[in-house]
Order: C-alpha cells, then structure tokens, then sequence
C-alpha cells in the first residue's frame, strides 16, 4: 500500500483516534503536495498525515469515523496541547526571520 492510500490513511486515523479518546480532524490544501490531515485527539494531543488530495482525505476520515470540521474553530484550538519540541521549533522559526 502507498503512504497517503485510503487505506494507510484510515488504519493510521483510526490508530490515532483510538489511543486518544477519539479525534476531530481538519483537511488542509497544500497545492502539489496534495492535502494536510491534522487530527486533535480528545485529550489535546495532536498529528498529521498527508494524502495525495482533498477527496482521499476526507473519505479516509469518513472510513476511520473521524468527524471533519470545516475550518479551525476555537474550540478545538483551545483542546490543542502543542508539545514543548513544537514550540521550540516554532520560536526558532520566528527568530530566523
């Protein structure tokens, strides 16, 4: 199976959502590169999993039971709990501006 299949895709959110209470995910084009799953799990934490497009990630959510939000709300940015090696890669990304 390639990396970004319907069926990787599902077995990886199920994986995810399964050891984290459940999970919320939001899709993200990203041009060439195809679509961004960024999954929030119940308990804050948080992944992501590329597909080749938007419509392979949405029917991978759909497959794993992974409702879809249509855009970022604050409710769920709010249930996100960043890990400290984020904010350090995200500060060192500001400073090298």
């Amino acid at each position: 199976m390639a990396e970004g299949s319907v069926t990787t895709l599902t077995r990886e959110i199920k994986s995810f959502a399964a050891e984290h209470d459940g999970a919320k995910a939001v899709i993200e084009y990203v041009g060439k590169r195809g679509a961004r799953i960024v999954l929030v799990g119940e308990d804050g934490e948080w992944s992501d999993q590329f597909a080749q497009d938007t419509g392979v990630a949405r029917e991978a959510c759909e497959q794993a039971g992974v409702a879809v939000e249509n855009e970022w709300e604050r409710e769920l940015l709010e249930q996100m709990r960043p890990s400290n090696d984020l904010w350090r890669s995200m500060a060192r990304r500001s400073m090298a501006r």
